[in-house]
């Protein structure tokens, strides 16, 4: 079997995160840090891009690398429209979207665009695994209450779907085949219902509904929400940041980091034990969710994400689902991984690659 060399490119805000693999098996993983000074000199993110895909050739250069052994190049997916999952050949009209930041300004709209580069000069494919924009949601999962605002399919598609496929091969089953409640529990925690290899119902993790997260607030009560929006007392801009960026643990506790609210709960702080435990609490409750979304026929509870390194917070989290079905924990975000394996199945010819649809036709 011929090894194939993939080249995979996820940028975040201040970071961007590469990994060199021979199929499975990682050469090199490594995160670049960018300084404030170095980012905050472009007006928008897309003018990084140039700068971005430097700095990645010039550390490939010294890591001893050469690029023109690769077999593909993959970027995290961006802000794209809505699509269904699976993996995507870089397009005219997908660099077209990125480029315009067609659903908003992301660094993983980078992704896409820089991968397209580097492998346009070595003659090569480029391509993209599960963006964040992945909407495979059923009809029903789609209404709301009020018409205005429909639920929308926004969540950790990339780590849900190769943790999804992981936990089937697990149970010696085919991803298509299983039916899976996979719980992602980061910065941001979402829970998705996945059947027939779709997330037919999934919260929006963003600024939606769902659990509270170490700095997400998930869902609240919407009437007392909008008597706060209305109280003369904060700016739109005020409310947004206790929705996403000071909700959640960081609102009760003035911490994201799970791992210190852990210690504050060994040197007896009550209240931080209350506040962790109520996050686990409604995780399980939305798991519990997805199990009547699954009429109850579930294959497996999959756990991933930062917080399932968490001893403690798992058993918190199991001891109220595990009825539903065995609960399998892969802690972490293995994104890199993902991409990487996405990327494969197409080389391999286990899928065949789709194509961003040209929506200006």
């Amino acid at each position: 079997m011929h090894t194939h060399r993939i080249l995979v490119i996820n940028p975040g805000s201040t970071s961007t995160k590469i990994g060199v693999f021979d199929d499975l098996e990682a050469v090199l993983e490594k995160t670049i840090r960018h300084s404030g000074e170095e980012i905050n000199q472009y007006k928008r993110i897309i003018d990084q891009y140039d700068f971005r895909k430097q700095v990645i050739l010039d550390v490939l250069d010294q890591e001893g690398i050469n690029i023109s052994k690769l077999s593909a190049v993959c970027g995290r997916g961006g802000l794209l429209r809505p699509i269904e999952g699976g993996t995507y050949e870089v397009n005219a009209a997908m660099l077209e979207d990125l480029k315009n930041g067609y659903n908003g300004e992301h660094a993983s709209n980078l992704g896409g665009i820089i991968a397209y580069e580097i492998a346009r000069g070595l003659n090569i494919g480029a391509y993209i695994v599960d963006p964040v924009v992945v909407d495979e949601l059923q009809e029903l999962a789609r209404v709301s209450g009020v018409p205005e605002i429909p639920r929308k399919s926004i969540f950790h598609a990339l780590n849900q779907k190769a943790v999804a496929r992981r936990a089937a091969a697990d149970l010696e089953m085919e991803y298509q085949d299983a039916r899976l409640i996979v719980a992602h529990m980061g910065g941001g925690i979402t829970v998705g219902a996945h059947i027939g290899g779709r997330v037919v119902d999934v919260n929006n993790g963003l600024h939606g509904d769902g659990p509270f997260s170490p700095e997400r607030a998930g869902t609240v009560p919407a009437g007392d929400l909008v008597s706060m929006c209305f109280s003369g007392q904060y700016y739109r801009d005020e409310v947004m940041k206790k929705l996403v960026g000071q909700g959640g643990l960081m609102a009760y506790l003035d911490t994201n980091d799970a791992r210190e609210v852990e210690s504050m709960i060994a040197h007896g702080d009550r209240k931080a034990e209350v506040v962790f435990n109520a996050m686990a609490y409604q995780i399980a409750k939305e798991i519990g969710s997805m199990s009547a979304v699954m009429e109850g026929r579930v294959d497996a509870v999959a756990l991933t994400g930062g917080l399932a390194y968490g001893k403690a917070f798992i058993e918190e989290i199991s001891k109220r689902v595990h009825w539903i079905a065995d609960v399998l924990v892969y802690p972490g975000e293995n994104e890199l991984e993902a991409l990487n394996e996405g990327t494969l199945r197409v080389l391999n010819h286990k899928e065949i690659p789709k194509q961003y649809p040209n929506f200006q036709e």
